[in-house]
């Protein structure tokens, strides 16, 4: 059984180069905007890609 703690580190989060993320942010008041930000709302993965930054911004 292969258990290694230091992948879930450097696990990378697709969220930081989603082009849907960075059109929404490029232009706040768009539709894809408010497509984006109901999407946060529930996606587990912007979840997981949150909790991430805190870990990150706490151990600094």
């Amino acid at each position: 059984m292969n258990s290694d703690h230091t992948a879930s580190s450097k696990k990378s989060y697709s969220c930081e180069t989603c082009s849907m993320r960075k059109k929404a942010e490029g232009n706040p008041k768009s539709f894809m905007a408010r497509l984006w930000r109901w999407h946060t709302g529930w996606c587990p993965g912007w979840k997981a890609y949150q909790a991430h930054l805190a870990d990150q911004a706490g151990s600094e």
